[in-house]
Formats: C-alpha cells, sequence, structure tokens
C-alpha cells in the first residue's frame, strides 16, 4: 500500500506539472489580458468542484477509454493518477502563477527595456525568480495528492499489492483506512489502519519540512 501510495501520487504530480507550467505561464505573461482573465477564472472554478464529481468522470469515462485502449482493468495506477492530477492541478497552478506574478517588476520592466520579449521576460527572469514558490507548490500539490482519499477509493483498484505498471491495480493508504474503518473494529486489519496513518503522518511532516526550507532558502536568496 506504502508502493500503491508512492506510484499513483507521484504519477498524479508528474503528469500535472507540465500542464500546471503551460497554464501559469499563459495566466502570468503569455496569454492576451481576455485569455489570462478566463483561464484564471476556471481555475478557480475548479477548486470548488467536488472530488466525488472527478471519481465519477474517471468511472464512467475515463476508465473504459484505458481499458478498451492500453488494456488492463481499467481501474489502476493510471486511471487514479490522471483524476488526481486534474484535482490537484488548480493548486499547482495558482502556486505557480502567484509566484511568477510576484517576481519584482523592476526586473521585468529592465529586460523589456532591453527588448526581450515575453518568452525571453518568462525563461530568463520570470521563471528564475520564481523556482522557490514554484517548488512550494509542487510539494504541496504532491502532499494533496499523497493524502487524497476518495478518487484512490474509487479508482485505483483497491489490490492489496504492489503495483508493477501503471496499469495495475492498487491500494492507497487513506483507500485502506477508509474501507477497514468502514467495515470492522476489531482485527489486525482494523489494527493496521494506525500503521498506516503513522506512515501518512510522515509523509505530510516530510511535505511540510521540505516547504519550509524552500521558503527559508528563498528569503535568504532574496
Amino acid at each position: 500500500m506504502i508502493a500503491g501510495t508512492i506510484w499513483i501520487a507521484l504519477a498524479a504530480t508528474l503528469i500535472c506539472l507540465p500542464l500546471a507550467l503551460g497554464m501559469s505561464f499563459v495566466i502570468s505573461i503569455l496569454g492576451g489580458r481576455r485569455v489570462r482573465r478566463v483561464l484564471g477564472s476556471l481555475v478557480r472554478f475548479m477548486t470548488g468542484i467536488p472530488t466525488v464529481i472527478y471519481g465519477f468522470v474517471g468511472i464512467f469515462l475515463l476508465a473504459p477509454l484505458i481499458r478498451q485502449g492500453l488494456g488492463g482493468p481499467g481501474m489502476g495506477v493510471l486511471t487514479a493518477s490522471i483524476m488526481l492530477a486534474v484535482l490537484i492541478s488548480p493548486t499547482m497552478i495558482l502556486f505557480f502563477s502567484d509566484s511568477l506574478q510576484a517576481v519584482n517588476s523592476a526586473h521585468i520592466q529592465a529586460a523589456k527595456a532591453l527588448g526581450a520579449n515575453r518568452v525571453q521576460r518568462l525563461l530568463y527572469v520570470m521563471a528564475p525568480g520564481a523556482l522557490g514558490g514554484m517548488a512550494s507548490g509542487f510539494t504541496l500539490a504532491l502532499g494533496r495528492a499523497l493524502g487524497d482519499t476518495l478518487l484512490a477509493l474509487m479508482l485505483a483498484g483497491n489490490a492489496i499489492r504492489a503495483p508493477h505498471d501503471l496499469l495495475d491495480p492498487a491500494r492507497t493508504l487513506t483507500a485502506h483506512i477508509a474501507l477497514v474503518k468502514a467495515a470492522d473494529f476489531d482485527s489486525m486489519e482494523f489494527r493496521s489502519i494506525f500503521a498506516c496513518g503513522i506512515v501518512l503522518y510522515l509523509f505530510t511532516i516530510l511535505a511540510t519540512l521540505a516547504v519550509r526550507l524552500l521558503a527559508r532558502q528563498r528569503a535568504v536568496m532574496s
């Protein structure tokens, strides 16, 4: 279950990363005023969509497509990771956009005065200055992916074994806690949820320490 948790969380975060980077770049500087306003509103709207909606989309749309196109049971690591990537994408996009827009405007105007176009200002001024905040956003999104329960419960297949590829079913620590807590109260399986909770707590501590370390390094550099 630890392996399943790590597989799904890392795959979701890596799937989400290029989408979040592209969206944040468009929202921050590359898009026109109307495009940036529409995309920003869309991302903020996505933060209010209930997780169960993503779960139903995964069950009725994504899982059959993966089953028919790639094989396997359909409910597995890949299905859960894709929908989890959609779930955590607003968190990553908003952090990336805020970090890019927080870069010192004097540096951006200086680059513009030297003739740098939008892409050059983004790549050589804004992105290097926003790396600390973007790393924090990535870490927090990874922490949210590690702690999600419902999507893993609905889409991962809940097989208690280590996955060997993205099409294999798996069970996460959070899904195991939810399943056992709902059906049992006095067995070895029930006692195992305390071990799962300890592991999840350690994951949370590591994510929190990583964010604080990145913030401290960013403060020192600034």
